[in-house]
């Protein structure tokens, strides 16, 4: 069990930039950067060799202003929300159109493009890296400061858990979540599309063809969002579904079925050719599934290029644009109160 540091280059603006490696008991690895907070790879052991099941970018200039967010923890507020702007108190608030005419994970200057303050620890459950910063008031257009932790624990049972903390002196929306990309076959795989997926999800948000809740909240079975008996993620990814056409695959917000009131199993994916799986839990109301759509041929690290449906990302959250839909789990953090939730990342293999 260790956790080393190293240098991984310097921002556009000069800003030293290190990489941290937890290792736990195993010998399974993941490294982060204090930039973004960005997860740049997850080693698991097989055999005599390491697995690097995520998918990343090979410099920090990469990363910088990277539409794919690969790796990095997305707020104020992931995920879109509709027409760029919501009310709140009497109050309209207007967000930055970075996504035709909607704010996608928060604009154009996104949590990822941020550095963060650095602790490690070595605790008696695995080594931990906690990331810090003060969000200022009206950042990315959200009223009030936002005082944000943001803890990685590398278990000895195989486990990332995530844990994220945060305090607003103004009520304000919320929404944390991890845009790690999983390929359980390797990065460098090619395709997960025959990876098997299972959803605790009974429903899923309904949306228009720009990606935004209708408020209409449906019934999975007897569709392609039905994933609570597991299959894999490619068997119906092209069936003629509008929802499916109109995202080019997954990518939506799934109604999960947890109490709230601890971490629940939401899903899982399991690479049964390589014999790897990961179990997510959350105690978060959403998961949006996202199977790579827009992937075409992008640069990763090692040389490598990420084609269409390389990787599926688990982003535990509140639902989409949840801040203009009263129906819809409320994302508003009120003043003093404390945004607490973790999603875990189990590993078997």
């Amino acid at each position: 069990m260790s956790i080393t540091s190293k240098e991984f280059g310097k921002t556009n603006n000069g800003e030293k930039v290190t990489a941290y490696t937890l290792t736990n008991k195993n010998g399974m690895e993941v490294t982060f950067l204090d930039f973004g907070a960005i997860m740049t790879s997850l080693l698991i052991p097989k055999g005599d060799k390491k697995i690097d099941v995520v998918c990343g970018r090979e410099t920090v200039q990469d990363y910088t202003g990277d539409g794919t967010y690969f790796g990095s923890v997305v707020g104020r507020y992931c995920n879109r929300i509709g027409g760029a702007a919501f009310t709140l108190n009497g109050v309209e608030y207007k967000l930055d159109k970075n996504d035709g005419e909607n704010c996608l994970h928060s604009g154009f200057s996104p949590y990822n493009n941020m550095m963060y303050e650095v602790e490690t620890n070595e605790t008696p459950d695995g080594p931990s890296i906690e990331f810090s910063r003060l969000s200022p008031d009206m950042e990315q257009g959200f009223p009030g400061k936002l005082d944000l932790t943001i803890t990685f624990t590398l278990t000895n049972d195989n486990e990332v858990v995530f844990e994220t903390l945060a305090v607003g002196d103004k009520d304000t929306p919320v929404s944390i979540t991890d845009h790690a990309y999983f390929n359980l076959a390797g990065h460098d795989s090619g395709t997960i599309l025959d990876q098997v997926l299972y959803l605790n999800a009974d429903a899923f948000t309904l949306t228009d063809a720009a990606s935004i809740p209708t408020g209409e909240i449906v019934d999975v079975t007897g569709t392609p969002m039905d994933f609570r008996t597991p299959k894999p993620i490619g068997q119906d990814i092209k069936a003629d579904y509008q929802p499916l056409l109109d995202a080019g695959g997954y990518d939506h917000n799934w109604c999960l079925n947890v109490s709230g009131k601890d971490v629940e199993l939401a899903a899982s994916l399991e690479d049964k050719k390589g014999g790897v799986k990961m179990e997510v839990y959350t105690d978060l109301p959403g998961l949006q599934i996202y199977t790579g759509n827009f992937l075409d041929g992008d640069a990763g690290k090692g040389g490598v290029k990420y084609p269409r449906n390389a990787a599926c990302c688990f982003e535990t959250q509140f639902y989409p644009d949840s801040v203009n839909h009263d129906n819809f789990p409320s994302c508003i953090l009120k003043a003093g109160e404390k945004y607490e939730y973790t999603t875990i990342y189990k590993f078997i293999f």
